[in-house]
């Protein structure tokens, strides 16, 4: 719509016919985002025309309306029509609306316009008159006249419309952020007008289901189309953490002071525990007088450190706090008895409970990488392919109450089967640690928080350990380098060394084999093979002591003894052996009965030696087979496979084997980091740690333990 036709849409906007008006209210939304174009609006009175349809239409023409306010503060013009005595009025009647109007397309722009009068920053209008109000401080007077308008904006969250779901949305995160930004202020008119204001309207946010709703779409399909509020969202939840990692325990504050008691009381203080530890009698009547008998272990008992539990939540801040009595609320009962499990056992085997909470507060708060940037979220999914994007949402960071929950029982099950005590508090805290890296880490998007919660109690311990080592192992790369690759290659050659000779050893001590009997069919056409009665059954096979001939002979039965060197009659020139072939597959194709009906390993001769060393092309050469065996079983099918490979100067090749090889290999490695000295790692020894032992008369009967 070109600048000029603005006067005669003014006219047919103000015209007593709704046709007249929807029309050209239609036509509005489409070229009022043209600053331009908005300039001559505003300044032809447009904004007081607007205003009369957003307060006296209804259906479409309202639904216009709001559309084109919406799009006229995009573009940061507009913000007079909220000046001037009847401003609330407007305000009131987009809360209404949103309160009462159960039209969608309606509910979409009403929700936009708060989100940008929530979202923009206070300043003054351009008349020079008095400051516009923005924030939730523009809402505040409409919200007490419809209190019910939270409740309300979070259930859109639920809308089958995605556009109103990511308004509602979006409108969520402009009021956290104002709630939050507005901390510093002395106004209690805003969210965050005093330090105690913002947890109060997070929490009741939280009461009226706005965790478990994001969380739901997060967990959606509908992911695409509500990305960026989505980002948003989560970031907001990691600064809200920051926030509340930021606020200092502090007892004379009276919410810390409940939490504490709190604390306190479910622990059950008057309950005699195992060890004798004193009863609390408690005053029955507040300001009588009475006696009281200190309890010298009030703190120490829960797993704090010292009597003075407040300072020690200087790590983790009130978050650590919330998470303990979070805890504690729930899981009331478990927690007493716990505290008299740990009761009954010396100080030192006791696992702090508090501490314990602590770390765990701590560890998730690193996993989620909390102090990161709250715009690299979306900065990321910006510049991320569709592969990766899905790993930019974190849904679980929205379960952080269960997460501390199960990372917490976690702990406690990892002390109990550790049998650690107080100095392994550390070591236990660092298992924990890689558990929720690798359950928490690796949980897909739509994994459920119960799959989860589950897994994290129920991880294999060795599996942990395993990760343990290869952490550590990378961890040495990193400080070492090029001198770790050079020991691996080191000790890939003495494990394939000590294997070699751990195979032919096997085949120096003898083997008995299979020997299936072939015969031909009754109809004398074909052939068949068969265990029978009639012929030999079983070959033994037996290495020389000089290991140059392979010495076999064929038996009727299975004899014990096995045979000697001296009653094998056949045997084979390992020097005159091209090549060994076999079939040898995973041990799962073996019969139920342990031995296999398939299973074979040929050795093969050139049928003319004399024509190796005139042959351009060995593969030219013509090979017939000298032996063929049957092994028992897999395993020995593998020792005798690669036993000959490795005899006649080949590599192995069967899985067993590489398996043995890679196992000596990390235990060769494993040894060899015991020997690092603190010197090695680091540039010495910190000033006044005292001298490291020598090892001088040493021998090999010593120990390292871990």
């Amino acid at each position: 719509m070109d600048q000029a036709d603005i006067p005669a849409l003014l006219s047919r906007l103000a015209s007593d016919e709704d046709a007249a008006r929807k029309m050209a209210v239609f036509k509005l939304q489409s070229s009022i985002n043209d600053p331009s174009f908005a300039d001559v609006f505003i300044s032809s009175g447009g904004l007081i025309i607007l205003r009369r349809l957003i307060m006296s239409t209804g259906g479409n023409t309202l639904a216009y309306s709001l559309q084109s306010l919406s799009r006229l503060l995009e573009v940061d013009m507009g913000w007079d029509i909220f000046e001037g005595p009847s401003a609330g009025d407007l305000v009131e009647r987009v809360v209404e609306l949103i309160v009462t109007n159960p039209l969608v397309n309606i509910l979409r722009g009403a929700m936009s316009i708060l989100v940008a009068l929530v979202s923009h920053s206070q300043s003054t209008s351009s008349s020079g008159r008095a400051p516009i109000t923005f924030g939730f401080r523009a809402l505040k007077p409409a919200v007490a006249v419809y209190p019910q308008f939270f409740e309300l904006v979070i259930q859109q969250l639920q809308s089958a419309d995605h556009a109103l779901c990511a308004n509602a949305l979006m409108l969520i995160n402009a009021l956290v952020r104002d709630a939050v930004s507005g901390e510093s202020s002395n106004d209690s008119s805003r969210i965050g007008g005093s330090g105690e204001e913002w947890p109060k309207f997070i929490r009741r946010l939280q009461d009226l289901g706005l965790i478990k709703a994001v969380y739901n779409l997060m967990q959606s399909s509908a992911l695409q189309d509500l990305a960026h509020p989505l980002l948003e969202f989560q970031s907001l939840t990691k600064v809200l953490l920051q926030k509340w990692r930021q606020v200092q325990v502090d007892v004379e504050r009276p919410e810390h002071r409940r939490a504490l008691k709190g604390l306190h009381l479910a622990s059950a203080p008057n309950r005699d525990h195992a060890n004798g530890i004193g009863r609390v009698e408690e005053l029955q009547e507040s300001g009588k007088k009475g006696s009281r008998r200190h309890n010298p272990e009030k703190w120490r008992r829960l797993g704090f450190e010292t009597e003075s539990p407040a300072a020690e939540f200087d790590n983790t801040g009130f978050l650590g706090l919330m998470d303990l009595a979070d805890f504690v609320r729930k899981n009331e009962d478990g927690f007493q008895k716990l505290l008299l499990e740990q009761s009954t056992k010396p100080l030192h085997e006791r696992c702090p409970i508090a501490r314990s909470s602590l770390a765990v507060t701590l560890i998730l708060y690193e996993h989620f990488d909390c102090d990161r940037s709250e715009m690299e979220d979306l900065r990321g999914y910006q510049l991320s392919d569709g592969k990766h994007q899905d790993k930019l949402f974190r849904p679980l960071l929205l379960q952080w109450s269960r997460l501390h929950t199960g990372g917490l029982n976690a702990f406690f099950k990892l002390w109990r089967s550790t049998g650690a005590d107080q100095d392994d508090f550390e070591k236990v805290s660092e298992l924990v640690r890689i558990l929720i890296d690798q359950v928490i880490g690796q949980a897909g998007r739509s994994k459920d928080i119960l799959e989860v919660e589950e897994d994290l109690v129920e991880y294999d311990f060795g599996r942990l350990r395993e990760l343990q080592m290869e952490l550590l192992e990378l961890s040495f790369d990193d400080q070492w380098g090029q001198h770790l690759y050079k020991v691996r290659e080191s000790l890939n050659q003495e494990a394939l060394t000590f294997v070699k000779e751990q195979r032919i050893r096997c085949l120096l001590g003898g083997a008995w084999f299979s020997k299936p009997v072939v015969r031909k069919d009754s109809q004398g056409t074909g052939f068949q093979n068969r265990r029978g009665t009639d012929g030999t059954l079983w070959r033994y096979a037996k290495l020389s002591h000089n290991r140059r001939y392979l010495h076999y002979a064929d038996f009727g039965l299975r004899t014990g003894p096995d045979p000697n060197l001296d009653s094998l009659a056949e045997k084979v020139d390992l020097r005159q052996v091209s090549s060994v072939a076999s079939n040898v597959s995973a041990p799962s194709t073996e019969a139920v009965n342990g031995t296999s009906n398939s299973t074979k390993i040929t050795i093969f001769g050139y049928v003319n030696p004399d024509e190796v060393a005139e042959a351009k092309d060995l593969s030219e050469v013509k090979e017939t087979p000298l032996l063929t065996l049957h092994p028992l079983n897999h395993s020995v099918a593998s020792e005798w496979l690669d036993g000959l490979l490795m005899l006649l100067g080949q590599a192995p090749i069967t899985a067993e084997t590489n398996k043995l090889i890679k196992l000596v290999q990390d235990y060769g490695m494993k040894i060899r980091l015991l020997n690092v000295r603190m010197e090695a790692t680091y540039a010495g020894p910190p000033e006044g740690a005292g001298v490291v032992p020598s090892r001088e008369g040493l021998n090999d009967d010593y120990w390292y333990e871990i």
